[in-house]
């Protein structure tokens, strides 16, 4: 037999003021629907207790202490790479048996939760004191400043692999029903390779590169898209192009060219893509496209030109506008990565 519900505290309260009122067990349990042995137990619980409200159970008693509860919990923040496992093996050294279940549920009550470590460029002491130098030198600046920023970047999107998932709802034992699984095919269908630039009015050039990208090909990617795109988006004439420390952009022939063309760079910290806001623009593109599903490589091409192109410049201001946030945030984290 299930458990019984548990009586509302309104109907509970309802029972004492009826007995107070004189009516009698059998009259009160006509009356609310309720059975008459629950009535007498309510009303000589009242009695004791003063209080309608369930008291608290006692339970089975707790296999951890408040005190080895608080060294688990600083074991795990001390160390959180550590398994469920290896903290029971470590409690038990310490002559505390508990199962991996207890674990669980005792960091689950202290916040703690089990999730995929992110994935994030290694900082040194020198990224992060060339980070915090950047943040420092660049608090003051308010949106007109970043708005005249020109930000520039590559990155790869792949016609299939880990960039598409599927969840679908199954019965045990039905994994591999045709139905249930994603196709897949080697070396995930290939990818290309992209750059492309934005700034606060919307989005700019988006270039595929063929093949593995030189110095060279960077030049002339920048030749042909860097002043079209700052003059489409209307920067003017005191733009400063951004771009990460990747050896192509910060070689001899391609810096030439841009103190040649009189282009301002913006200084900029390395392993710091957290700080580049395009990052969040391959991620929206990335998302549109595959919700497109392309089924190769040219469609794959026209996909993100289209949905480049259609990434609404209210959406880049409002991402340029809040960069001072992410200025906070390295100082706060005094360097290190953000969730940027």
């Amino acid at each position: 037999m299930g458990k019984s519900k548990e009586l509302s505290v309104d109907l509970k309260k309802r029972i004492i003021d009826l007995n107070k009122s004189g009516k009698s067990l059998g009259a009160i349990s006509k009356q609310l629907q309720v059975p008459r042995a629950t009535v007498q137990t309510i009303i000589r619980k009242y009695k004791v207790h003063g209080t309608v409200v369930s008291l608290p159970r006692s339970g089975r008693k707790r296999k951890l202490s408040h005190a080895a509860e608080r060294r688990l919990v600083r074991m795990v923040k001390s160390q959180p790479r550590i398994t469920k496992k290896q903290v029971c093996k470590d409690l038990e050294a310490d002559g505390t048996q508990v199962s991996v279940s207890t674990v669980k549920r005792v960091l689950h009550r202290h916040g703690l939760r089990g999730c995929r470590a992110r994935k994030k460029p290694l900082l040194q002491k020198r990224h992060l004191k060339t980070r915090l130098k950047f943040a420092a030198d660049h608090m003051d600046k308010d949106k007109t400043f970043w708005r005249k920023v020109l930000w520039s970047d590559e990155t790869k999107i792949e016609l299939f692999g880990h960039n598409t998932q599927q969840y679908v709802w199954r019965r045990k034992g039905e994994a591999f029903n045709p139905r249930n699984t994603m196709p897949t095919v080697k070396h995930d269908g290939g990818s290309i390779m992209l750059w492309g630039c934005f700034a606060a009015s919307g989005t700019g050039s988006l270039q595929k590169v063929n093949g593995i990208m030189k110095k060279e090909d960077y030049l002339q990617i920048l030749q042909e898209n860097l002043k079209p795109s700052a003059r489409r988006l209307g920067l003017g004439r005191s733009w400063v192009f951004q771009q990460d420390n990747d050896p192509k952009h910060t070689s001899k022939v391609v810096k030439e060219w841009l103190n040649q063309a009189r282009i301002k760079v913006l200084e900029w910290p390395s392993q710091s893509p957290d700080l580049n806001p395009i990052e969040n623009m391959w991620t929206v593109l990335k998302k549109r496209v595959h919700a497109r599903k392309p089924s190769h490589l040219a469609e794959l091409h026209q996909f993100c030109q289209e949905e480049w192109s259609n990434i609404r410049p209210e959406a880049c201001q409002e991402l340029v506008d809040g960069y001072q946030k992410r200025l906070v945030a390295v100082k706060m984290a005094k360097g290190h990565v953000t969730k940027y």
